[in-house]
């Protein structure tokens, strides 16, 4: 049997990628809107109703794509399965997370979460992986952890909204890249392993009256069982784009969706924005104007190094 090829990193971006990534960092963007759509219901529900419903939705795209033969793979492998349990566990903390903070009124929260999270997984690549710092990614951490200083001030106490957000998505990104199938593929097996507690939960709320699938109403219903539209189509939409274009551009076009949250909150929201909000911001987009100077900078360099192996080749 012939050994299947890992595919190549992509060193330039495509049309297609930069349409695919761009629609889900869009869909990401909007996602507070139908997060507060659904706000008067517990978000361990919410949570629960969005893995159950991703599972179908999932399949179905494995099925398309022929993949399943992966998962077949998958289930014989008790790293694999090891590792998507983890990963599993850290998305669900993650989407808990979210779905709260939004009801709660605190999406500014949410957005300087994920302007952070670029920031630390390059901690964490330094840390785990001993993956070198330059000068201008460490200036772009320290920042940062001035921001979450600023506000952890004015509240007394940890932006733990913030904090939890970058933490649970950057080591999910980290054990993720450890997943030894597909984004589409791991993002199943994730559901898929969540399913069981899930549908347990929901079962049981359903039992004892506190529900809201099916007895508070059609609307209701219809809003959890969309919840998996709006988890798995971004997710696997933004999987194909991601394998189609640089790690520098995806890097610069994930500021997308938290900028979107940002608006969203201060605008939509009426969330208040008082100065020592504004100036945790200011610092977090210095940061990230930093810390996107630095991946233009090394994709220069790498274009140039290329050029110059192009022009006079090894040997």
């Amino acid at each position: 049997m012939a050994t299947r090829k890992a595919p190549a990193a992509y060193d330039e971006d495509t049309p297609r990628g930069f349409a695919f990534a761009l629609v889900a960092y869009l869909l990401w963007g909007f996602l507070p809107f139908y997060m507060k759509a659904v706000s008067h219901i517990p978000a361990v529900e919410v949570v629960a109703h969005r893995v159950v419903w991703s599972v179908p939705i999932a399949a179905v795209v494995l099925i398309l794509l022929g993949r399943t033969q992966d998962i077949r793979a998958a289930f014989r492998s008790p790293r694999t399965m090891g590792m998507a349990l983890i990963t599993a566990g850290l998305i669900t903390v993650n989407w808990s997370i979210y779905v709260w903070s939004i009801a709660a009124g605190r999406a500014i929260e949410t957005a300087l979460g994920y302007y952070i999270n670029p920031l630390f997984s390059i901690f964490l690549g330094a840390i785990l992986l001993r993956e070198s710092l330059d000068g201008r990614q460490k200036a772009a951490i320290a920042l940062a952890v001035a921001a979450v200083g600023i506000l952890a001030w004015e509240s007394g106490g940890v932006p733990w909204v913030s904090v939890g957000l970058a933490l649970s998505w950057g080591f999910y990104a980290f054990f993720k890249k450890s997943l030894p199938v597909g984004p589409n593929q791991g993002f199943f097996l994730e559901v898929l392993l969540l399913t069981a507690p899930a549908l347990g939960f929901i079962i049981y709320t359903e039992i004892n009256g506190t529900g809201h699938f099916g007895d508070t109403g059609p609307a209701d219903m219809l809003l959890l069982m969309g919840c998996g539209v709006v988890t798995a189509v971004p997710l696997m939409i933004y999987a194909n784009g991601a394998k189609l274009l640089r790690l520098s551009t995806i890097g610069i076009m994930q500021y997308i969706a938290p900028t979107m949250i940002f608006f969203i909150a201060v605008f939509a929201f009426k969330e208040p924005f008082g100065p020592y909000k504004l100036a945790a911001f200011v610092l977090i987009w210095i940061a990230l104007a930093i810390y996107t100077s630095s991946l233009l900078r090394s994709r220069r360099a790498r274009q140039a190094a290329a050029a110059a192996t192009a022009v006079n080749p090894p040997g």
